[in-house]
């Protein structure tokens, strides 16, 4: 092996989906190309020994929000016991503000942005020179009809055993300062016909699970109903053999069509991400958030009253002009309308957004090692933004987790957010801890919660028991969704 493609993922069950396109794309020196993957937590020594095992003249590492500190511990490590290696850099941390990172410095060679061309011709001068002088290569973006398609790559035991990354388009034509994407000019779509081949091919080889990354699934609705109906068909022609698709929603373009199509799968087949971030309208203004809040909520009930999608929508707290009034009001709305899973996040300055022009008039302080969470801003201080963090972790074990189903509704009654916040408060007294929370001891403290706010010690144990967190951890009813994530399906159960 000549090129060794590598990176850290989240944890096992993620494939990357950037490496297996530097692989297709390799052309020539594909054949002298291997990817080997690793997960964040391992031991450094390990991960050098491991990737020095194949004698790679060439390691590209991806490098992300979730792996830069390790990956740079490990870059450091393989330049002082292997100085002869070229060690390449890609991936969206190391594409913004690169001259500042020591990551940077430590590698040889960095290219941002778009990988597929520009990664394979740097190898090959490397390799064959001439030798490249400059370090940093922006990544040309080529036609989209022009990128090999990497699904073949995936494995039979990544199709066994984990999630499917793909995607029917690149890029995002909204602006929000947030987001890297925000940075895209536009959405690029892959050639239809192809990429649902691809999809046909995943599909005879026994693949079940796919998780869409395209930022703006529905844009296209037309494109959108033709990969819907893919699946619509496999699970018409195959009931018992179900199939799992997540999509990322624009929350405010639901027309009747795609409503229509939705509508016909069954209970655990699809997932919904939407993103609301904020109700707030000078918020959004702020970030260059375009939403239409009204349509917004109404398809977001039309959702949970009309199909069996299942939703995480997703707010963020800290972000420019917000206080916590006005987040818990856009919280105490997402609750009211129905959604299964309210994915609360905190404001993270990602490299190379938009949100840094708000640092100083907003007052916006931020953690300087990754991810970069938002620590205070002028309208939400450090001990308060401490409180939501915590907020987060518990709603996530409890409410989230699916194992709380009809204690949360209790918990939550007409003032969703202030009643959780003094749950958040009181268990973060008794514990002293957001992780590490065994589950039997989570649902006795949930218990004595309850109690503490009225009910006897009877309606307290009942309430529980009703809920999967009362089954001693027995596993859910299982419905046809038998390829859907466990947590979704201990919603399907509730």
């Amino acid at each position: 092996m000549t090129i060794l493609l590598s990176t850290l993922n989240a944890r096992y069950t993620h494939a990357s989906l950037g490496l297996r396109y530097l692989l297709a794309n390799m052309g020539e020196l594909q054949a002298q190309t291997r990817i080997q993957e690793f997960v964040i937590g391992a031991k450094t020594t390990d991960l050098v020994e491991r990737i020095l095992a194949h004698q790679p003249r060439i390691v590209g590492f991806g490098v992300y929000i979730w792996n830069v500190e390790e990956t740079t511990k490990l870059v450091a490590m393989l330049k002082r016991v292997a100085p002869k290696l070229t060690i390449v850099l890609g991936g969206p941390e190391v594409s913004y503000e690169t001259g500042e990172q020591e990551i940077a410095r430590l590698a040889d060679y960095v290219v941002t942005g778009w990988g597929d061309v520009t990664f394979p011709k740097l190898c090959g001068e490397i390799l064959n020179g001439p030798k490249p002088l400059m370090k940093v290569h922006a990544g040309l973006q080529p036609p989209m009809g022009d990128i090999v398609l990497p699904y073949s790559l995936y494995s039979e035991d990544d199709i066994a055993h984990r999630t499917l990354y793909v995607e029917a388009s690149r890029g995002c034509p909204f602006k929000c300062e947030f987001c890297l994407s925000s940075l895209d000019k536009t959405a690029w779509p892959f050639p239809l016909e192809s990429f649902l081949a691809e999809l046909e091919s995943l599909y005879a080889r026994g693949a079940r699970l796919f998780k869409f990354v395209d930022r703006t699934f529905n844009l296209n609705v037309k494109t959108s109903l033709q990969i819907m109906q893919f699946f619509l068909d496999k699970i018409e022609a195959n009931p018992d053999d179900p199939v799992y698709a997540h999509f990322e929603l624009v929350p405010d373009h639901l027309p009747e069509a795609l409503k229509e199509t939705i509508a016909k799968f069954p209970a655990g087949a699809l997932q919904f991400e939407i993103g609301i971030q904020s109700f707030n309208p000078e918020v959004q203004a702020l970030v260059s958030r375009r939403q239409n809040n009204e349509k917004a909520a109404d398809n977001i009930r039309w959702l949970c009253e009309h199909s069996t999608a299942h939703l995480h929508v997703d707010l963020i707290a800290g972000l420019p002009g917000e206080d916590v009034a006005s987040f818990a009001r856009g919280f105490d709305q997402l609750v009211g309308l129905g959604a299964q899973e309210i994915q609360f996040g905190i404001l993270k300055r990602l490299r190379g957004t938009p949100i840094i022009r708000h640092t100083e008039p907003f007052g916006m302080v931020y953690d300087p090692y990754p991810p970069y969470t938002v620590l205070a801003t002028n309208r939400v201080d450090f001990a308060t933004m401490q409180r939501l963090v915590r907020f987060a972790r518990y709603w996530d074990l409890v409410a989230n987790s699916g194992r709380f189903a009809n204690t949360t509704r209790a918990m939550l009654a007409d003032a969703p957010f202030e009643n959780f916040m003094a749950f958040s408060d009181w268990i973060y007294t008794k514990t002293d801890a957001t992780h590490r929370i065994a589950l039997d001891r989570l649902a006795k403290l949930v218990q004595e919660w309850l109690q503490l706010r009225g009910l006897d010690r009877e309606e307290a144990a009942a309430l529980l028991a009703s809920d999967y967190a009362g089954k001693a951890g027995a596993p859910a009813p299982a419905p046809a969704a038998a390829v859907a994530p466990q947590r979704q399906v201990r919603h399907l159960a509730a």
